[in-house]
């Protein structure tokens, strides 16, 4: 039983963490660019900036105000405006969209209508969308996940910076360690089953066996990747699948998305400044397509979904599965690069602290990572609050990514967090690490 107390300590979070995403979205959109800007479309990949900014207040409305609170629909003209599925990205700049303005106070006025009501909807077990803060919890991730879309659409915007540097204040200091980890055999929880924060796609908590594997300590680096490149890996079909090598042929690919050489130099652009390829950072703005022939390359493969999270969340002191690799605490600057700290990853095999316990690091935090394996439902999946979050992408080709990049918040990672993508998108902030089958002499049975 949920007393008053706890539901007290929920609301206070709630209240605090609805004021920062809203602060976040606002100096992405409105406080950043002006009214042509945020009405433009920059790329058709993406959606102008003021249609994802109305969309989360229109999101807000229909499951805070609406369904949680059972308040009257202040905008119901305006749904289908903001309804992903019935409005492709590169259609919705024709849409007659509230202006920057108009969405301004649009969501301020949803806003006060949650706060004002956020008292009385019960959040105690078995109160449904409510419980442990459940739909709350929905509505601030959804958010979250708006403002890293919008920092891609910032990364395709061309123009002069409107965001900061996010130079790190000195170097990151990167301890030695091993270059991979051997991940036993053996079964491990997969998924969770009482998490408030996690979406339907996590769950439920299932048990999983996985033969022993080794996977990398880190992920593939820039230097790495740029050695790819020089082994003429963009160039030779050896490494691709056929549809991996048609992709790169249509595309032209031959470097990560952002990527152009200056003289004898890869630079970069990234969010309108253009600047050397660091070769420390993880590589990013690399499609499916790329990470899978870069790892055949390597003699080694994408790992598994179910391979990622073992390594990330199995302890085998205690053969139980953690909420994050260092534990149950949530992540703060000793643990990963998260929330747009930076404005771009940190260096590869940084935050030690953030490991897990088979000492595999950076699986939360600076870039998502490709995994090998197509999204769908655990065993016992049920679909809530509705179809349209998970259910409906389920088997179609879609590729699922982990961990969360430098632009993801820390209320929307945690180790069975699960995103998604199609196989050819580089405009996230997505890396990859390699993974490698055990020799048959390697990894016993786990715990």
């Amino acid at each position: 039983m949920t007393t008053e107390a706890e539901q007290d300590r929920v609301r206070e979070r709630i209240a605090a963490e609805l004021e920062a995403v809203r602060r976040r979205s606002e100096g992405l959109t409105v406080h950043a660019l002006e009214d042509e800007e945020l009405l433009s479309q920059h790329s058709p990949l993406m959606s102008p900036l003021v249609w994802d900014y109305a969309h989360v207040g229109n999101y807000e409305e229909q499951w805070l105000l609406r369904a949680a609170a059972g308040r009257e629909a202040l905008r119901p003209d305006i749904d289908v405006l903001y309804d992903a599925f019935e409005n492709a990205r590169a259609d919705r700049v024709e849409l007659p969209l509230l202006r920057p303005e108009e969405a301004r106070a649009y969501n301020a006025r949803v806003r006060r209508g949650v706060l004002d009501s956020l008292e009385r909807v019960p959040l105690e077990e078995g109160a449904g969308l409510g419980a442990g803060g459940f739909v709350y919890n929905m509505v601030i991730q959804h958010e979250h996940q708006h403002d890293e879309t919008m920092l891609a659409t910032h990364q395709l915007r061309t123009g002069d910076p409107v965001l900061p540097d996010g130079a790190p204040d000195a170097p990151d200091a990167v301890p030695p360690g091993p270059e991979e980890v051997l991940v036993p055999a053996g079964p491990f929880t997969m998924g969770t089953t009482a998490d408030p924060w996690a979406y339907d796609n996590e769950r439920p908590a299932h048990t999983v066996h996985l033969p022993a594997y080794r996977i990398g300590a880190r992920p593939v680096s820039n230097a790495e990747h740029m050695a790819f490149i020089d082994a003429g890996g963009y160039d030779d079909p050896r490494w691709w699948t056929g549809e991996g090598w048609n992709w790169r042929r249509e595309r032209g690919a031959a470097a990560p998305a952002f990527w152009f050489r200056d003289g004898g130099r890869w630079m970069r652009r990234r969010f309108g400044r253009i600047e050397p390829v660091p070769a420390e950072e993880p590589v990013q703005h690399v499609s499916f397509h790329e990470a899978q022939a870069h790892a055949r390359w390597a003699g080694a493969r994408l790992p598994t979904e179910a391979e990622w999270e073992k390594a990330a969340r199995w302890d085998p002191a205690t053969g139980r599965s953690r909420r994050f690799p260092w534990g149950e605490e949530d992540p703060d600057e000793r643990h990963a690069n998260l929330g747009q700290r930076r404005l771009r990853p940190s260096a590869a095999g940084a935050f030690p602290e953030g490991a897990s316990p088979l000492g595999v690091r950076q699986l939360i935090g600076d870039v998502w990572e490709w995994t090998s394996t197509v999204f769908h439902g655990y065993p016992g999946f049920t679909a809530f609050p509705y179809r349209e979050y998970s259910e409906v992408f389920f088997d179609d080709g879609y590729r699922v990514l982990r961990g969360g990049s430098w632009a993801t918040d820390p209320t929307a990672t945690r180790g069975t967090f699960r995103n998604w993508d199609h196989p050819v998108r580089r405009q996230i902030f997505s890396g990859f690490r390699l993974a490698r089958d055990a020799a048959p002499d390697e990894g016993g049975v786990g715990a």
